[in-house]
């Protein structure tokens, strides 16, 4: 007898439904803040400061792009330190972000404010909930991450309509500081109070930072599986994503009004619903190569079908887009611990995400500017699905000879 277990003693289905309806609830608060509030109040904040709405999308990326880019250190703090003080940190952090982002008097203080937006990000937004989920629930993994990605997906849904209240009675500013209020006093006490299981981390403890643990995260990372993963994902992320943030801009092109295209837009979020709720039926007959590739492929064929179908099916193309990209969203969160088992999950799932982040966050800006150089959205639309039937084929290649069990 040693005195002390090697081992955390496994969460009770008690503790496990506690830390799920946690996330659920500061996922939903965390999305509306740090994401769905600026689209709804970039025109105003254009206006007030007279800055192009571009200008304005331009510092958001860069918080994007920073959370990509934060995201492998806070893969590494997960795995030693567990999702209840990363979480709470970041909290914390997001709050400092969004107050100096109501603050900022000039551009450059503004893009600073979105750029350090990005830390909290990496420690709030899907990644480190997934990887909670994910080292807490083990086999039954999927079925929580399913709950949650649905659940989180309302965020723009509640709130868009909150901030755009906020900011037609106070002001850009002023909405902006009541978000931090919210973001404060429902993150940071749920995040305590919630995610309180024994974090299972003794493969960090027991093998210190410098032996086991790292030399298997290296042997992962030198696979010819893992970066085939990586391509093939990020090249996805970039298409899936480019072609149905700029569904507004495509349906006006092909003559819908303003509002038929904004209905067009809304459809997509309808679709990722129903791709989610079908993706454990997907997780059970697949194995992870062939999962990978089968969205991947059906994602290229819709976009394919978004630059060429006439405005009437461009509705029904939206669905079937929005289902596919709903899919890539669980696909994304299973893809490392489907191969390689959920051991060190956080500092393999940091890496994998980094581009894949990165290619989300310059997607909308990145597929507008196809366009201009190609003449138009149906030229860049067919070079989005070409480019991702081509990450289809990559993740033919992300294969491993076995699975490695949950510990």
């Amino acid at each position: 007898m040693t005195g002390r277990t090697e081992v955390a003693a496994a969460p009770t289905p008690r503790e496990l439904r506690r830390v799920l309806v946690g996330l659920c609830v500061t996922e939903i608060t965390s999305w509306g803040v740090l994401y769905y509030a600026l689209p709804v109040l970039a025109p105003a904040i254009s206006h007030d400061m007279s800055w192009s709405t571009g200008t304005v999308m331009v510092a958001f990326s860069c918080g994007l792009v920073v959370s990509a880019l934060a995201g492998v250190v806070v893969g590494r703090l997960l795995d030693r330190y567990g999702p209840r003080r990363v979480m709470t940190t970041g909290s914390v952090l997001g709050v400092v972000a969004v107050v100096a982002i109501a603050l900022a008097p000039d551009l450059p203080s503004f893009i600073a404010a979105w750029a350090f937006s990005g830390v909290a990000q990496a420690c709030l937004l899907y990644p480190p909930a997934f990887a909670a989920l994910t080292r807490w629930y083990g086999p039954r993994r999927v079925r929580a991450l399913t709950v949650l990605s649905l659940v989180a997906g309302l965020a723009s849904t509640v709130f868009a309509p909150v901030t755009a209240l906020l900011g037609d009675r106070l002001g850009w500013r002023e909405a902006y500081l009541v978000l931090a209020v919210l973001l404060a006093a429902v993150t940071i006490p749920v995040h305590v109070a919630c995610l309180t299981p024994t974090w299972p981390a003794e493969h960090a403890t027991r093998h210190g930072p410098g032996a086991g643990a790292a030399a298997h995260v290296r042997r992962v990372l030198r696979t010819r599986a893992f970066w085939c993963l990586v391509v093939a994902m990020t090249v996805a992320a970039f298409g899936m994503y480019g072609s149905t943030v700029d569904l507004v801009p495509l349906s006006v092109d092909r003559g819908a009004s303003t509002g038929l295209a904004a209905v067009t837009l809304g459809l997509v979020g309808a679709g990722q619903l129903l791709g989610r709720l079908g993706y454990g039926m997907l997780h059970r007959v697949l194995a992870p190569r062939w999962r990978t590739a089968l969205v991947l492929f059906v994602g290229a064929v819709t976009i394919g079908l978004l630059a060429v179908v006439p405005l009437p099916a461009l509705v029904v193309t939206a669905v079937c887009a929005g289902a596919a990209r709903g899919t890539f969203t669980l696909l994304q969160a299973t893809a490392v611990s489907d191969r390689w088992g959920t051991a060190h999950f956080g500092t393999l799932n940091g890496a994998f995400i980094a581009p894949v982040t990165a290619a989300i966050a310059v997607a909308p800006a990145g597929c507008a500017l196809l366009a201009e150089r190609l003449g138009g959205y149906p030229y860049a639309l067919t070079l989005l699905a070409l480019l991702v039937l081509g990450g289809a084929a990559a993740a033919t290649g992300s294969g491993v000879s076995a699975s490695r069990p949950d510990p």
